[in-house]
């Protein structure tokens, strides 16, 4: 391998590592943003309970 192939090389690894790594450090430091988060089930449920309220309200 030639020295610029080398160096490339190094580089894309030590870049994406790099990255990588900077993205797992975000998610695990967020402070405070737990609260935000909601998961398939909570969000299915806030709109079956929205469905069923504009429901309720027709048929009164």
């Amino acid at each position: 391998m030639t020295w610029g192939g080398l160096l490339t090389m190094v580089l894309s690894v030590a870049g994406t590592t790099g990255f990588f790594a900077w993205c797992i450090w975000r998610i695990l430091r967020a402070p405070g943003e737990t609260e935000k988060m909601h998961g398939v089930l909570d969000t299915e449920l806030a709109i079956e309970e929205e469905e069923r309220r504009r429901r309720e309200g027709r048929g009164n």
